[in-house]
C-alpha cells in the first residue's frame, strides 16, 4: 500500500488568484480534499475529477463537522494511503487551527507538511489600500481574535493592545464591534482613532467602511456589514483615504 500524507494548506484570503503555486500543485495531486467555509470553491477546479471533496466548514453556531471529526477523517484517509489536502482559508496557522491538525497528524505517525497562505488580515488590508505598517505612522501591528471577548478564562487584553502596537487587525469581531471599540476607548485609545471594516476582502464582493472608534459601530449597522470581515484599527486607515483622494484628483485631471 502506498504511503499516505497530509498537506495542511492555506488557500489565501478569498481571491482564488492569490493562492500559492505550491498550494495549487498540492490540490492538483490530492486524492482527498477537506475544505473550509471561507475557501473559494473555484480552487477545487484544480483538483482531479476523481478526488474526494469533503466540506467541513464552520459558521458561527453552525459546524458541519466537529474539529475532532475533521482530524479523524483526515488521518483515516491518509492512513489508508491517500494524499490528503486540508484546505483552509487564509493561513492555516493564523486562527486556522492548523496547529491542532498538525499535532494530530504527528501523533498518528502520518507524514505532513504545512503550506502557508496569505493571511486574511494582510490580504484584505492590502486590497482595501491600507498598509498595516507605514513609515511615520505605524511600525508594528498585532493580529487579534475578537471572538474571545466574553471568555472570562482567557480574555483579550484590550488594555495592553490599546497602546502596545500601532495597528490592530481583528478577526471574527464584527458581531462584537461595539464592545471591542468600547474596550479600546475605556483603556485610553483616542475615540477619533481611524477604523476600517473590510467585508469579503480581496473578492468581487469586497466592501470597505471607514470611521472612528466612536462611530464605526453605527456605520457598520447602517451599512449592514457582516462576516467575514476584518477590523483594522489605527492611523494607517488614513492612508486609504489619501490614496482615494489622489486617485480622484488624477481622474479629474485626465477628464
Amino acid at each position: 500500500m502506498k504511503q499516505g500524507s497530509i498537506s495542511i494548506v492555506g488557500a489565501g484570503p478569498g481571491d482564488p488568484e492569490l493562492i500559492t503555486v505550491k498550494a495549487m500543485r498540492r490540490i492538483q495531486a490530492a486524492d482527498v480534499i477537506l475544505y473550509d467555509r471561507l475557501v473559494n470553491e473555484e480552487l477545487l477546479d484544480y483538483a482531479s475529477v476523481d478526488s474526494i471533496r469533503i466540506y467541513c466548514g464552520k459558521a458561527p453556531g453552525q459546524h458541519s463537522m466537529s474539529q475532532e471529526s475533521i482530524e479523524r477523517v483526515m488521518i483515516n484517509h491518509a492512513a489508508a494511503g491517500s494524499h490528503v489536502v486540508r484546505l483552509k482559508g487564509g493561513d492555516p496557522f493564523v486562527f486556522g487551527r492548523g496547529g491542532e491538525e498538525a499535532l494530530a497528524a504527528a501523533a498518528a505517525g502520518i507524514p505532513y507538511e504545512i503550506i502557508p497562505g496569505i493571511t486574511s488580515a494582510i490580504g484584505s488590508a492590502a486590497s482595501a489600500g491600507i498598509p498595516l505598517t507605514h513609515r511615520g505612522l505605524a511600525a508594528s501591528f498585532a493580529i487579534v481574535t475578537g471572538s474571545r471577548c466574553q471568555d472570562a478564562a482567557a480574555p483579550v487584553r484590550w488594555d495592553t493592545l490599546a497602546h502596545s502596537v500601532d495597528t490592530l487587525a481583528i478577526y471574527m469581531g464584527v458581531s462584537r464591534l461595539s464592545e471591542i471599540c468600547g474596550q479600546l476607548m475605556k483603556h485610553g485609545k483616542d475615540p477619533q482613532t481611524p477604523v476600517a471594516l473590510i467585508e469579503n476582502g480581496t473578492t468581487s464582493g469586497e466592501r470597505t467602511v471607514t470611521g472612528t472608534l466612536a462611530n464605526i459601530g453605527k456605520l457598520a449597522a447602517m451599512m449592514k456589514i457582516h462576516n467575514p470581515a476584518m477590523i483594522i484599527v489605527g492611523e494607517v486607515v488614513n492612508v486609504r483615504e489619501q490614496l482615494l483622494s489622489l486617485e480622484h484628483a488624477a481622474r479629474s485631471q485626465i477628464g
